[in-house]
């Protein structure tokens, strides 16, 4: 194998490929890239046997084919340090790999192509075709309420949901829910769901970047994949039963407040300096017209913030996880934010008062 690239054409791909390996592995060849030259054709493969990703560049200048597993951070980390537009040469040398740039060389222990493992081809049941902003948009909006390592596995994903002209996709760490769905130009019959593991959806998130460009997905029985321009991105899928969201959805709340987004965003950050450290929690107290913010800790700090906002109804005192409702804050777009509540022991329902295609649920704490 022998080849010369520019620095910048290789490191781009270089970096998304070994975000998909891990840093510590029981496979030493798990820890390395595999390497190919087909024709004029150089491709990159990480994985960790859950999610795999491939990255294509052209080359210029090819001396020989060939295909090879080298060292995926260090390789990275050479290409980082060179200076920008560097020419660089590969050449492989038996069982090592020489890099060279100017006048710098670095040789790479390898190990041999044959040990890379591959996630088999399967047919995929179904394809459809989105934009990668609109793709972008739903990960977004709905990635932050995924469970982290929750002992219910299949909480630390998001599902997909694929149905006539609609794609949705829904996160719940069993405190709070966020959905989004948008339009697309799909012909499902049957609403079909998948699970995507938590590592899954921010690989794929980060590969998301061209706008208007499209990415082809297809879902086959234990596999998505992703298609865009230069990179191929599979990830298995998590196998379990997703909580049934429409009735996580609190419906017939009678008690509608609007308020300022950034306002009541910052009424919250300011309240949630004193707040547990532990537990978060803030207490919400609403009157016509004003929302009182209280927090306070075990070193008998409080915080009291208050805010003018829409509200007419019955006095309510209600207490939530603070840092749950900013992440919802953060993530919805517009000027004000509409939450509907019915009682202090019943779900919040958060949404964009302009009407969005986003859901968001925050169950309520005892204080």
């Amino acid at each position: 194998m022998k080849f010369t690239i520019n620095r910048e054409a290789l490191l781009k791909p270089l970096q998304l490929v070994a975000g998909v390996v891990e840093r510590r592995q029981t496979l030493p060849v798990l820890s390395n890239v595999l390497m190919v030259v087909d024709g004029d054709q150089l491709s990159l493969t990480g994985t960790d046997l859950e999610v795999e990703l491939v990255g294509r560049v052209s080359l210029d200048d090819v001396t020989e084919g060939g295909e090879i597993t080298v060292p995926a951070r260090k390789l990275m980390d050479i290409c980082k340090s060179l200076p920008e537009n560097a020419m660089i040469e590969f050449s492989q040398d038996d069982q090592r790999v020489k890099v060279r740039a100017g006048r710098s060389r670095f040789t790479l222990s390898t190990l041999p192509a044959n040990e890379f493992p591959s996630i088999e081809e399967e047919a995929g049941s179904m394809t459809f075709t989105i934009g990668q902003t609109r793709m972008r948009r739903l990960i977004d909006r709905t990635a932050f309420a995924m469970a982290q390592q929750d002992v219910r596995y299949y909480l630390n994903g998001m599902l997909l949901e694929v149905s006539q002209n609609c794609l949705r996709v829904v996160a719940t760490d069993g405190h709070r829910l966020a959905m989004c769905a948008v339009d697309a130009d799909i012909n499902q019959q049957d609403r079909h769901q998948v699970i995507v593991p938590r590592k899954g959806i921010m690989e794929m998130a980060r590969l998301l970047t061209e706008g208007e460009e499209m990415v082809h997905i297809s879902l086959g029985a234990n596999h998505i994949r992703a298609k865009t321009g230069d990179f191929i991105f599979t990830s298995k899928l998590v196998d379990g039963k997703f909580p049934d969201y429409d009735r996580v959805v609190p419906r017939g709340g009678d008690k509608i407040i609007v308020g300022d987004r950034q306002q009541l965003r910052q009424a919250f950050q300011r309240a949630s300096i004193l707040s547990n450290e532990k537990y978060r929690g803030i207490r919400l107290i609403l009157n016509d017209g004003l929302l009182k913010v209280m927090a306070n800790n075990p070193e008998q700090e409080e915080a009291e913030e208050e805010v003018n906002l829409s509200y007419h109804g019955d006095a309510i005192e209600i207490g939530f996880n603070v840092s749950y409702l900013l992440d919802v804050l953060s993530v919805i777009s517009g000027d004000s934010v509409k939450i509907t509540l019915s009682d202090p022991n019943s779900s919040a329902l958060l949404e964009e008062s302009e009407g969005g295609d986003s859901t968001f649920v925050v169950m309520p704490m005892r204080l």
